[in-house]
């Protein structure tokens, strides 16, 4: 019956559509939905839901999820390339772009498409719109940037999957956490609707409510809002001073003639000084002690501001999102994962001369630090505990070699995946690099490209740096620092036991190890294996 009561608003919609009634075809394709829901919700013993989502191709399905034993029924039809799907729990149509599709309502606004905050790396709740790239009345299609959207990972380039003109901008750029689903542009199919949308904001429910400010305030307390009351400054002997003596019914203040003729020379009020002598009264040392503190102010009577010394000028940069969570991860890498660090010279003259030979016929320049990833690779085919991650109950051991290098951008450090290296030959290495490289200075990653690995490099040598300590990037084990070539005087042996003195190219690299995974022997054992391939170029030719 269901099938039927479907087919049959189907046959309607498309007579109305026929006769270009396209607006009253869609609310029939909306009513037979909303009875579809709920005979569907019927059978199944549960709530339907019915969400938007994009698929190949541009149409946005509407994905009426069931939570229902195996039901599943599948009614298409095509009113203005828009179709119904029923789909099983389990059936998921993954897709980080969040779009919504909106027909001419009575509010007299023409058929747009909204574009939400996607979700673009597993950890996401909130993202911050860096830039736009586009400006109201610009045309776009499909691959154009429409923002860049700084993550918790990364800065991304959101790009469009429809064809339209741009009719507003929710969003300004700089905005900072942004969550999830908040629509952030108006697209239209028409440049002549894009007037419609000049003083067009986004519906109250889209973005999330601002907390009230009375909640977060909390009630003042009373003595608020009397003046601010300067603390007695006392003096400071060894044992607790007493409080000023009360004076007499007379008015007199019990105090030896000592102490009367101090305060007489001094010009200290005796009833303001507090007595240490026997049954409160004041001595002569009273009187002193008091006169060399400092004097209370005056109650009630407003303090003068001190001045802060003068400060050199300065900039507050406001902290992006990728910088929060290197801050995050590298303060809890420190706390958490216990380090150990293992430094080793490598001659690289061997090395030098196979990536000039190799440079000469590769079409794809071979740098060093590819040489480095390729030697990395077959050290963790050799020492594989090293390619390993630490869990919280289990130690696990990776079956491929995918190694993250580390590269500098404009809003922080992003470490892009080199995937099964130890299969690749150096000129795919090269390539791989390269890409990965451009394209995450130009915030084009996707999520898979720099999220992993097992192990990272971070070469600083091109920088000039001889040698440095890095950090592990959980839950990693290692971490390869690489620093620059230097020219050097080297001891070496004859084949006849003499000892004779050269120069040579040494390279120092650091491996950063975390002790719960990898022990000092073992550590060891991968820098030679490192070391030999390094100096024996040769060898990762095989």
């Amino acid at each position: 019956s269901t099938q039927s009561t479907w087919g049959s608003y189907c046959a309607q919609a498309r007579m109305l559509a026929a006769k270009r009634c396209v607006s009253r075809s869609l609310d029939l394709l909306v009513v037979a939905q909303r009875r579809l829901l709920v005979s569907l919700s019927a059978r199944a013993g549960s709530v339907a839901r019915a969400t938007p989502a994009r698929t190949v191709g541009g149409s946005e399905p509407w994905l009426l999820r069931v939570r229902g034993p195996e039901l599943a029924r599948t009614a298409t039809s095509r009113p203005h390339h828009h179709h119904l799907v029923v789909c099983r729990p389990q059936q998921q149509i993954a897709s980080p772009f969040l779009l919504g599709r909106h027909f001419a309502s009575a509010g007299g606004l023409p058929e747009h498409i909204t574009m939400k905050m996607p979700n673009l790396s597993p950890t996401m709740t909130v993202g911050t719109v860096a830039a736009w790239n586009v400006k109201v009345g610009d045309k776009v299609k499909p691959g154009d940037s429409l923002c860049m959207i700084d993550t918790d990972k990364s800065s991304v380039a959101y790009e469009t999957t429809e064809e339209g003109f741009v009719a507003k901008i929710l969003v300004p750029s700089g905005t900072a956490d942004v969550p999830l689903g908040q629509p952030l542009c108006i697209l239209v199919e028409d440049a002549a609707d894009v007037a419609a949308f000049a003083n067009y904001a986004a519906p109250a429910s889209a973005a999330a409510a601002p907390k009230p400010a009375a909640a977060q305030t909390p009630a003042a307390p009373k003595q608020a809002a009397a003046p601010a009351v300067a603390p007695t400054p006392t003096p400071t002997p060894t044992s607790t001073p007493a409080a000023a003596p009360a004076p007499a019914a007379d008015g007199r203040v019990a105090a030896s003639r000592a102490a009367k003729a101090t305060a007489e020379k001094l010009g200290v009020p005796l009833a303001s000084v507090p007595g240490t002598g026997p049954n409160g009264r004041i001595i002569a040392a009273d009187v002193n002690e008091f006169k060399a503190a400092p004097q209370p102010a005056a109650i009630g009577k407003p303090q003068t501001a001190v001045s802060a010394p003068a400060a050199g000028s300065y900039e507050d940069v406001p902290l992006t999102n990728i910088r929060k969570i290197i801050a995050r991860r590298l303060t809890e890498s420190m706390q958490q994962i216990p380090h150990f660090y293992l430094t080793s010279e490598c001659q690289i003259d061997a090395l030098l001369e196979i990536r000039a030979l190799l440079n000469k016929t590769s079409k794809t320049k071979i740098s060093v630090n590819d040489l480095v990833v390729k030697a990395s690779a077959g050290a963790l085919r050799a020492v594989p505990q090293v390619n390993s991650s630490w869990f919280d109950t289990f130690i696990r051991r990776h079956n491929t070699v995918d190694i993250c290098v580390a590269v500098s951008t404009d809003t922080g450090l992003i470490t892009p995946i080199v995937h099964d290296a130890d299969l690749l030959g150096l000129s795919q290495i090269a390539a791989t690099t390269k890409d990965l490289a451009d394209r995450a200075r130009a915030g084009k990653l996707a999520a898979e490209e720099y999220q992993g690995g097992t192990f990272t490099i971070s070469n600083l040598g091109m920088f000039g740096i001889d040698q440095f300590t890095a950090i592990i990037n959980p839950p990693q084990a290692a971490i390869l620092a690489v620093g620059a070539g230097r020219e050097k005087v080297v001891r070496k042996v004859s084949p006849d036991g003499t000892p004779q003195y050269d120069v040579a190219t040494v390279m120092r690299v650091t491996l950063s190890c975390d002790h719960r995974v990898v022990d000092g022997a073992v550590g060891a054992q991968w820098l030679q294996a490192f070391r030999d391939r390094v100096e024996n170029p040769i060898t990762m030719l095989l």
